[in-house]
Order: C-alpha cells, then sequence, then structure tokens
C-alpha cells in the first residue's frame, strides 16, 4: 500500500483545529495573525489546540512579517516555551540582507529545539540561489521539509521549480520533503503527484468564507479527497 500523502491546514485556535482533523488534515501549522502573514501563537493557544486535537501540529517561530529573525533572543526564548508545553514540531526560516539564509538566527532557534522536527519555510522562495539556500541548511538537525511555492508569486510562477527540485529528491540537499503551499490550488493537484509530491500546505483554500471565519470541515475533505485521488 502506497504512503498516504501529508495534507497540512493553517490553524488559528482549537476551532480550527477541529474542523481541519475531521476534514483529514494529517498536521496542522499553528499560527496567530494572518494579516503579517502567519506568527508565533501563544503558549495558551498551543495547549488548548494541543488539548483539542490528536494530529501533528507545527508552531511557527516568527516574530513579524517578513523574513528577517529580528529578536533572536526572544525567538529562541518563544521556542524554548512552547517546548516546555510540549510542541514538537516547528517551521521558521530566515533570511539575511543578501536573501541567503541567516545561518546564525536559525542555528540559535534550530539549538532551542532539542532535534525535533521542523519545516523551513517559504522563505525559500525569496532566496535569489535555492540550490545554495538547501545546501548550506542540510546538516542542521531536524530540518525534515521545505514549504514551498517554487516562487514567491505562488504555485503558477513557482511549477517548474516544484518539478524540478522534485526530480531531485534524494539528491544532496534535497533529502527534505517539500510541502507544496502558496497560491496551491486543487487543478496543480495531478502534475504535483504524478511528479511524486507527496504533501501539501492550504490556508485560505479551507476557509471559504475567508480568514474572518473558520476552516470548514469540508473544505478540507475536498481537498483530502484529491490529494488521495
Amino acid at each position: 500500500m502506497s504512503k498516504r500523502a501529508v495534507l497540512e491546514v493553517i490553524a488559528l485556535d482549537a476551532e480550527d483545529a477541529v474542523a481541519a482533523q475531521a476534514g483529514g488534515a494529517d498536521r496542522l501549522e499553528l499560527v496567530t495573525d494572518m494579516a503579517a502573514d502567519g506568527l508565533t501563537p501563544s503558549r495558551e493557544t498551543f495547549a488548548e489546540i494541543r488539548a483539542a486535537v490528536d494530529i501533528s501540529l507545527r508552531v511557527m517561530l516568527r516574530l513579524a512579517d517578513g523574513f528577517a529573525a529580528g529578536d533572536v533572543a526572544e525567538l529562541v526564548r518563544r521556542a524554548r516555551e512552547l517546548r516546555s508545553e510540549g510542541a514538537d514540531e516547528f517551521v521558521l526560516g530566515f533570511l539575511d540582507e543578501t536573501g541567503g539564509p541567516d545561518l546564525p538566527a536559525v542555528e540559535a532557534v534550530v539549538g532551542a529545539l532539542d532535534g525535533c522536527r521542523w519545516t523551513f519555510h517559504r522563505a525559500i522562495d525569496r532566496t535569489p540561489d535555492r540550490d545554495a539556500l538547501r545546501k548550506q541548511l542540510a546538516d542542521l538537525p531536524g530540518l525534515d521539509t521545505y514549504l514551498t511555492a517554487g516562487a514567491a508569486a505562488g504555485v503558477d510562477e513557482g511549477l517548474p521549480t516544484l518539478l524540478a527540485e522534485a526530480a531531485r529528491s534524494g539528491e544532496p540537499g534535497y533529502e527534505q520533503q517539500i510541502l507544496v503551499g502558496g497560491g496551491l490550488r486543487l487543478d496543480h493537484l495531478p502534475q504535483l503527484l504524478a511528479a511524486g509530491v507527496d504533501a501539501f500546505h492550504i490556508g485560505g483554500a479551507s476557509r471559504p468564507n475567508g480568514w474572518t471565519a473558520p476552516v470548514c470541515a469540508e473544505a478540507v475533505a475536498r481537498w483530502r479527497a484529491a490529494v488521495d485521488a
């Protein structure tokens, strides 16, 4: 039997989390403040969501909009706080002024994660050299996923890059799972699945009534069926 593809859904609170799990999500990305493109949720929000569902939770570590790390000491403090609450999967990604990976910041935060698994998020879509970034991060402990649309503008533009990177799976710097998200639509799935992509990330697509409304279990279920087709 083939391994089921991963469907990850953005959740802001326990209501979102329950609906996403009911619709068939395998994993949640926990964030707050989508007006800033998703920031670190509070320890209390994590605890409420953890108590409400039993699927995997990846918690965003990000203090402000954009891809600069900002206050690294505060990021480390928040990471440790969430670890003490039981968080064991994370999402992060910081770029320096050249657009390359901010290795000191990434290494400092990863050092606080105790080897937990983590995703490098769509900062990869803003770097001038994706291949170099992958190879610079390749040996960091716990890195198992890249969340990417293949391009800053989204999957429509980035599809050729996604397909090319999927074809390199297993090469040095390309061992991590590709988690496709950012302008992802249902009609993108057949080509991505055929290329071997096996992880998909949705946010607005799980909320047909917009970000002011909760996740819709039926919308998630439609994605679950399409991902499994």
